[in-house]
C-alpha cells in the first residue's frame, strides 16, 4: 500500500467513524520519543516514521507508546506504571475493556489515549452481514447436511426491520452495507442525536422499544460496566420468535445463558456470534451444539486485514502528537471508550 493510498483510506475511515478531534493547544501531549512494544515490528515502525515521529525503545525520555498486544493487559500495566512520563498512548482494538483498570489508573491532565476505533469498520461491518445473511439462508443447517432437502427454506434480507446497538464506525459501515437491501434501521446509542441514514435513533434506555419489531439485532457496542449484558433475558424475550441476533462486538455484552436458553426454547431463530462469554469459547459448551448459532472465533478482523489499518492509525496520531492535535479514535478515560 503506498503512502498516498494508505493516508486517503485512512482519512475515509476516520470521517466514516465521526473520530477525528482537534485537541486545543493547551490539551495536547508534550511529544518527544515512541516506544513500540511488546515488540517493535516493522509495519509499525514505518507508520511511526511516516508520521514524523522517531522510535526509540521504552525510556525515561518516552512520550508516546504504540501498545499492540491486546492479550497482554499486564504488560502494558507494568509499562505504563514505570513510566509516568508518557503522554500519549496509542492501543491496537476499537474496545478497549481490556486496558480499562490502566487507563483508569493513570487517567490524568496531559495523557491521551487513543484506539483502533473506526479503523475496523470495513472487515467488521463486512463479517456482520455476512453472519445475518448465512442465517438467514440457514448455511448452518446445510453445512451439516447429508442429503437434499424437500422443503425450501431461508429470508431475504430485503425490506426487514434492522436494530444496530452502537453508532460508531462498524455501524456506520454496516448501515452503508445495507442500503442496496432497502432495510429499515434503528439505531440505539448513548446519544439522542439522530444518525443520519437511520429510520429512528433511540437511547439506550429506550432498547426495549425497539425489540419486538426487529428481524435482526446486531450488536456493535463498546464493552463498558454500563453496557455487559445489556442484551439479557429481558431483551432476548422481547425478540420475535423469527428474529436473529449477530454478535461483533464483545461477548459480554450479551447474556450466554439467556440467548442459549432463546435459541433452545424457539426465543429467537438464530444467533450469529464472531464474539462470545466467555471467549474462547470452551471446547463442549453447549452453544456449540445448538443448529440455528453460528459461531467464529473472533476473526471479523484478521491480523492481516488488521495490520495496515491499524498502522494508518498509528501514522495518523504521530502526526497528530507531534503537529496539530488531529487525533483519530480519540478515548474518554470516564465513558470507557
Amino acid at each position: 500500500m503506498s503512502s498516498s493510498t494508505a493516508s486517503g483510506a485512512g482519512q475515509h475511515r476516520a470521517v466514516l467513524a465521526g473520530e477525528v478531534r482537534p485537541l486545543p493547544a493547551d490539551r495536547r501531549p508534550e511529544p518527544g520519543p515512541i516506544a513500540i512494544m511488546p515488540r517493535a515490528e516493522q509495519t509499525f515502525v514505518d507508520a511511526v516514521r511516516a508520521g514524523g515521529g522517531t522510535v526509540a525503545p521504552l525510556s525515561e525520555s518516552t512520550r508516546g507508546l504504540v501498545w499492540l498486544d491486546y492479550r497482554d493487559p499486564d504488560g502494558f500495566a507494568a509499562a505504563m506504571d514505570a513510566h509516568p512520563s508518557i503522554t500519549w498512548v496509542q492501543l491496537p482494538f476499537a474496545g478497549v475493556d481490556a486496558f480499562s483498570p490502566t487507563i483508569a489508573a493513570h487517567a490524568r491532565p496531559g495523557l491521551v489515549w487513543t484506539s483502533a476505533k473506526g479503523a475496523y469498520a470495513q472487515p467488521v461491518a463486512e463479517h456482520a452481514l455476512t453472519l445475518a445473511l448465512a442465517l438467514l439462508r440457514v448455511i448452518p443447517k446445510r453445512v451439516r447436511a447429508r442429503s437434499w432437502a424437500t422443503e425450501p427454506e431461508g429470508r431475504s434480507l430485503y425490506g426487514m426491520d434492522v436494530v444496530l446497538i452502537g453508532a460508531g464506525g462498524i455501524a456506520l459501515e454496516l448501515m452503508r452495507l445495507l442500503e442496496p437491501f432497502g432495510t429499515r434501521i434503528t439505531v440505539v446509542r448513548r446519544s439522542a442525536e439522530p444518525v443520519p441514514g437511520a429510520a429512528r435513533t433511540l437511547t439506550t434506555d429506550r432498547l426495549a422499544e425497539a425489540l419486538p419489531t426487529a428481524d435482526i439485532v446486531v450488536v456493535a457496542a463498546a464493552l463498558t460496566g454500563g453496557t455487559r449484558e445489556l442484551i439479557g433475558a429481558p431483551e432476548v424475550a422481547a425478540m420475535k420468535p423469527t428474529a436473529l441476533l449477530v454478535n461483533i462486538a464483545r461477548g459480554g455484552l450479551v447474556d450466554t445463558d439467556a440467548l442459549l436458553a432463546a435459541l433452545r426454547d424457539g426465543g429467537i431463530a438464530g444467533a450469529g456470534l464472531d464474539v462470545t462469554d466467555p471467549e474462547p469459547l470452551p471446547d463442549g459448551h453447549p452453544l456449540w451444539d445448538e443448529p440455528s448459532c453460528l459461531i467464529t472465533p473472533h476473526q471479523a478482523d484478521t491480523p492481516e486485514m488488521v495490520a495496515p489499518l491499524l498502522a494508518e492509525r498509528v501514522r495518523l496520531n504521530v502526526s497528530a502528537f507531534l503537529g496539530d492535535g488531529r487525533f483519530v479514535g480519540l478515548v474518554d478515560p470516564e465513558a470507557g471508550y
